[in-house]
């Protein structure tokens, strides 16, 4: 039975993460847009990882895009889905295979809890690199903004 949230979009929407927003603060490089509550996280299969639905409040920052936006605007935010997947991969599943490693790993020639504590520590150094990265993740994972 197909998802009656569908309906609204064309055919080519449908690799596309779609999210409804309002220019709240607009500054010389960046826009902010406050996302509405979606009902339509309800029947999304991404909602666990997403986060868009767990609370009232959320805010994006996007840098400023060629066309003009005023203020309290209701626009449109766009990500290509496989785009959203690649995030949870970096964010979630990747981390969890190196810690996961870095367990198996150590634990062979290291004592029980201290394999543990690196496994978890190693963490930190990756989620920095992340951090760092974080121009490069700007331009891949790029949202654009439409108006409605």
């Amino acid at each position: 039975m197909a998802n009656p949230h569908l309906n609204n979009f064309k055919k080519d929407d449908y690799n596309i993460i779609k999210h409804e927003g309002i220019i709240s603060k607009i500054s010389k490089n960046n826009i902010i847009v406050s996302l509405k509550g979606d009902i339509n996280c309800e029947g999304c299969k991404a909602q666990s990882a997403c986060g868009v639905s767990d609370s009232n409040l959320k805010e994006i920052v996007l840098i400023k895009a060629n066309q003009s936006f005023k203020l309290n605007e209701d626009v449109n935010l766009v990500l290509k889905s496989q785009l959203g997947l690649v995030a949870v991969f970096w964010a979630y599943v990747f981390p969890f295979i190196l810690m996961l490693l870095v367990l198996i790993i150590t634990s062979s020639f290291l004592k029980e809890w201290v394999a543990g504590l690196l496994s978890l520590l190693v963490l930190l150094p990756y989620y920095l690199v992340l951090y760092k990265l974080n121009n490069v993740f700007e331009k891949v994972f790029k949202i654009e903004i439409l108006k409605i």
